[in-house]
Order: C-alpha cells, then sequence, then structure tokens
C-alpha cells in the first residue's frame, strides 16, 4: 500500500476537546510523528488556547503542505475558514484528527474518530480530494464559510442548545447530546419561524421554519442524517426543510427519523438541491448555526464554492 506524504506538516490541536482528552491525543499524535519520521519532511504541534485561534493559524500556514487539526467540528470549521483567506495555490490540505463530540465531518469522511493512532494511520493511507465549502452571508455583510452544516429556526436552536452544554462539560455526547436538546428546545420553537426561502432562480416559498438545514455533508448533532444524500464534492448544497408544521407528536416522531434519514420520506419534508439560496425571516433572533458555530442574522445569502479545499480523506471513503 503507497504512502501518503505529508510534507511540511503543522498540527493544530484543541486541547478542550473531547471533554478535555485533546491535550493527551495530542501528545499521542507528537509521538506517532516522532517514530514516523519518513511521514512528513518536518512537523510542528501548536496547542490552541481560545476562539479563532485554529483561523489565525490556519491562515499563516501558507508554507506548509498539510495542515492537521485535532479536535472537533468546531475548530475544523475554523480552521477551514483560515485557510480560505489563502490564495488557491497556497492553501495546504486539510487534515483532521477527529477528537470531538459529533464529529460529523469524520463520518462524513468515514474517519474513525477518538482514536488519534487510527486516525494518522488511516490518513497515511488514503488519498487527497477536493471538497466544496458553502459560503453564507448575512445582511450586515458579515460571512463564514461551512464545512458540513448550515441550518436556522428550531433544529439550529438544538445544535447551539448542544454546544452549550458541551461547554458546560455535560457528559452526554453525539446523538444522545443533541437528542437531549431536542427535548428541551421543542417547547418553545415546534411553531416554527416565519421565513422567505428561495431555492437558486425558483419562486420564493413563504415557510414556518422547523427544519431548515443546508448541508455540504448528509449529517449533524453527532450523526443525524438530515440530507442524508448529500455529497461534499458535487458542486452543490443539499437543503431540507419542513413545507407544513406538523403536530408535537409528529415532530417528534420526524425527529426521531432523522437519525437514520427517513424523515426525508415525510410529506411534510422537502429535500432539494442548490447553488445559492436566499432566506429572510420576519423577525430577529432567529437560531442559526454554522458548523455548531453561532451566526446571526435575519436576512441570509448562501452558496456553495465548488472545490474550494483539498482534504485527506481514508481510503475507505466512499466518495
Amino acid at each position: 500500500m503507497a504512502i501518503l506524504r505529508l510534507g511540511r506538516t503543522l498540527v493544530v490541536a484543541n486541547p478542550a476537546s473531547h471533554s478535555g482528552k485533546g491535550a493527551e491525543a495530542a501528545e499521542r499524535a507528537r509521538r506517532f510523528f516522532e517514530s514516523y519520521t519518513s511521514a512528513t519532511e518536518s512537523f510542528e504541534l501548536v496547542m490552541t488556547e481560545g476562539p479563532e485561534d485554529a483561523k489565525r493559524l490556519a491562515a499563516g500556514a501558507a508554507q506548509m503542505d498539510t495542515l492537521i487539526v485535532l479536535g472537533g467540528d468546531g475548530v475544523i470549521h475554523e480552521a477551514a475558514n483560515g485557510l480560505m483567506t489563502l490564495p488557491t495555490d497556497a492553501r495546504p490540505a486539510l487534515a483532521v484528527i477527529p477528537m470531538g463530540s459529533g464529529n460529523d465531518f469524520a463520518r462524513t469522511i468515514s474517519a474513525t474518530y477518538n482514536d488519534p493512532e487510527l486516525s494518522l494511520a488511516e490518513l497515511l493511507g488514503g488519498r487527497r480530494v477536493s471538497i466544496d465549502l458553502g459560503h453564507v452571508t448575512n445582511e450586515l455583510g458579515q460571512d463564514t464559510h461551512f464545512v458540513e452544516t448550515l441550518s436556522f429556526g428550531l433544529d439550529a436552536a438544538i445544535a447551539l442548545d448542544t454546544t452549550d452544554r458541551r461547554a458546560a462539560n455535560t457528559s452526554q455526547e453525539g446523538s444522545m447530546l443533541f437528542a437531549t436538546s431536542g427535548v428541551k428546545v421543542f417547547s418553545s420553537g415546534h411553531k416554527g419561524y416565519p421565513c422567505c426561502l428561495r431555492l437558486d432562480d425558483g419562486d420564493p416559498q413563504e415557510l414556518r421554519a422547523l427544519i431548515l438545514a443546508v448541508q455540504n455533508g448528509p449529517t449533524y448533532g453527532g450523526g443525524f442524517r438530515v440530507c442524508p444524500d448529500a455529497l461534499p464534492n458535487d458542486g452543490m448544497l443539499d437543503v431540507c426543510y419542513n413545507v407544513k408544521v406538523p403536530s408535537i407528536p409528529r415532530l417528534l416522531a420526524l425527529f426521531g427519523l432523522a437519525r437514520s434519514g427517513r424523515h426525508v420520506r415525510s410529506r411534510v419534508i422537502r429535500a432539494e438541491r442548490a447553488r445559492r439560496l436566499q432566506v429572510e425571516f420576519e423577525g430577529e433572533g432567529i437560531p442559526c448555526q454554522v458548523d455548531g458555530e453561532r451566526f446571526e442574522g435575519r436576512r441570509f445569502e448562501v452558496e456553495v464554492e465548488p472545490r474550494a479545499l483539498d482534504v485527506l480523506v481514508p481510503a475507505r471513503c466512499g466518495w
């Protein structure tokens, strides 16, 4: 089996990831590279100390061949945004050692998570591919890229609540954490958020959004397959939204079906694909999350940026 050469490599690690296990995982990654010196031309390991550190470090990685991010979806999001500040030909390949609670990007690329040595072995036996990114801009001109997910309304409120719970060091992780947040949020957001949605050049649709997710990959919330057919290399964004406001029992049932992606079979749900979309909400304070991070606004322009980043994926990745 051919071994992928990583060249000049920067490892950016979030020591707080996976309930504080990121620091230990980073040292295990260091020992791995010290043992397999032929894998890299050089390597440097840097720990993040706060928000936006990964973005700043990625933005300064133009002289590197590979940027490896150790952490969860939030630090991957930061690193991708940092890389996108660089000229296209100066961006190193992005690789991940998934050490998060949700690990949705790891699921998209079929990577092992929370096992740094195995993750690195998979990278060295993997391949380099190009992926799309999503890009969203609000009415104030504030913008960000997303690697996996952008969502609004009830599902965004759930995702943001899971982020708050992780920050409070809850013992729950993954889909169990997402489900717990869902039960809490249902009581306040089950009537939906009035908005107008337009996909590409289609007609505007007036909705009361409970589910309005724009996906580059299939999952969020630790494995909920909200857009089960989404691929991050097809030049399209997958969009899942409700066209009716279901009863609370039906809404709870749809929430459960989303774990396997079967919610898209419901007449309440519509699954579409688009290269760009606009969504405008009537009120203020609309829940919105980008790769699990809070993003504010009431009017949003969203588009896909095809082949924006090169990433390293395991050989078993199916796309």
